[in-house]
């Protein structure tokens, strides 16, 4: 179900914040895609990883090598965002190589593209409020690597949400991106930033090159990568994206 908008969403602003797991808890789903469940109309994917091994007593007379207890691993959670006209399967197939890595969150926006572009924050700050709320309660979720992520229109946006809400998310990944837009400021999110230098959709001198050095001027820490090639995400592109997640 969608959650009604309200003046904090206008501002920009997802309550969402992870819960501590219940000791012992086990994964509410088995690893696959899933419907996100946001009602009628356009909607979006939950993606579980592949489950860590069990864990396993140690060897000798009292454990006997014998699987232990499921105790999940805290996961890191990418809300991956796509891009204008797109859905949440394109945004997928944008990010597949590092699928496995993280618990996926991937919205559709509710019009063409993202509320920033079609008339102003609130519907679609809903929607990833709710969508967040529901994952955050149910499952292991590590505090300290909680990603939004996107592509193009989607890039521009996870970028604008990580400076709005620094409170929730620890990183942003911003492929290709337009612009940035926030309504507010809160925290530093670190960001990796990366586009194509032949991009022909939002050429790199008018977007990245003019962004980056806009947002490490106002004390952001930025991870800053260009490659030869046009509106894409490479594999090499997203894998070094996933490393400075899980960086220490």
């Amino acid at each position: 179900m969608e959650q009604p908008e309200t003046d904090d969403h206008a501002a920009g602003r997802i309550a969402a914040r992870p819960r501590p797991p219940a000791h012992g808890a086990r994964w509410p789903l088995p690893p696959g895609q899933y419907p996100l469940g946001m009602g009628d109309g356009r909607d979006g994917l939950l993606r579980v990883p592949a489950a860590p091994p069990p864990a396993r007593d140690p060897p000798g007379p009292q454990g006997a090598g014998r699987e232990a207890p499921a105790q999940p691993a805290s996961l890191p959670l990418i809300v991956m965002l796509h891009g204008a006209t797109g859905d949440a399967a394109r945004a997928l197939r944008r990010i597949a190589p590092i699928a496995d890595a993280a618990l996926l969150v991937l919205p559709d926006s509710i019009g063409r593209s993202w509320d920033i572009l079609e008339g102003g924050y609130g519907p679609d700050i809903a929607r990833i409020e709710a969508a967040l709320d529901r994952v955050l309660a149910a499952w292991p979720v590590d505090p300290r690597r909680i990603a939004v992520a996107g592509f193009s229109d989607g890039a521009s946006y996870a970028l604008s949400l990580a400076l709005m809400n620094g409170g929730l998310f620890t990183h942003c990944f911003a492929f290709s991106p337009g612009f940035v837009a926030p309504m507010r400021i809160e925290g530093r999110p670190r960001l990796f930033v990366s586009h194509g230098t032949e991009d022909a959709v939002l050429p790199i001198d008018a977007c990245s090159r003019r962004l980056v050095p806009k947002l490490q001027k106002a004390g952001y820490p930025v991870i800053y990568r260009e490659f030869a090639g046009g509106h894409e995400v490479p594999a090499e592109i997203a894998v070094t994206a996933l490393a400075f997640l899980m960086a220490d």
